[in-house]
């Protein structure tokens, strides 16, 4: 398998995979691997490279669950609380997590470099935050790790900001608890694409 067929294979197996183990099909390094690789190749715009990566393992990926849970437990109603805690435990069993985050001072910067496009810039910003999501959850399912990608910011920002000691510049994305896969992901359906989601003007053949 070459050229876009095998790039495509990794996006078809590409799934939110819930339920995971603390155990890995690869070390820690390589994992460190993907995500600093990831980093620096990821497109944004402007070459603002604005995203950044946290890698939560072992007892600070815990740690980040147990922050969570806590937070959840202060809002939710009592009675739905069980179903909350089962949720949370699930990405605390895995064996790590990723935080997404876009660094305010970049976007900052290039609004002040380019005022034209000031009103533009976060949502580019996010754009770019997801593409590097996006890069990092597809390289880790093609080494066999299952995960999927949530988002409890901003309930959790800023006692993530304080625990790890990160710049307050740093806004919180998204967090993708991975691990071994302890079953497969659940049935995916789709809507038509041709004609509906994707069309084509000026085919010549």
């Amino acid at each position: 398998m070459s050229g876009s067929a095998a790039f495509f294979e990794a996006v078809k197996n590409r799934r939110s995979v819930y339920t995971i183990t603390s155990e890995s099909t690869i070390p820690d390094s390589k994992i460190e691997e993907i995500i600093a690789t990831a980093v620096k190749h990821a497109p944004s715009s402007f070459n603002s490279q604005s995203s950044r990566a946290v890698l939560l393992l072992g007892d600070e990926h815990k740690k980040l669950w147990e922050i969570t849970l806590n937070v959840l437990r202060e809002i939710v109603p009592a009675e739905q609380f069980p179903t909350t805690e089962a949720k949370i435990n699930g990405f605390a069993a895995g064996h790590g997590t990723v935080l997404f985050f876009e660094d305010q001072s970049a976007v900052k910067d290039l609004q002040t470099k380019f005022p034209l496009y000031q009103d533009r810039f976060p949502t580019w910003s996010e754009h770019a935050s997801g593409i590097l999501q996006y890069i990092v959850w597809t390289a880790l399912e093609a080494e066999g790790l299952g995960a999927s990608l949530q988002h409890y910011n901003p309930l959790i920002s800023a006692q993530v900001l304080s625990t790890w000691k990160l710049p307050t510049t740093w806004t919180l994305v998204a967090q993708l608890p991975f691990g071994k896969p302890s079953a497969p992901a659940g049935e995916k359906t789709f809507a038509p694409v041709e004609g509906e989601r994707f069309l084509v003007f000026g085919k010549k053949q």
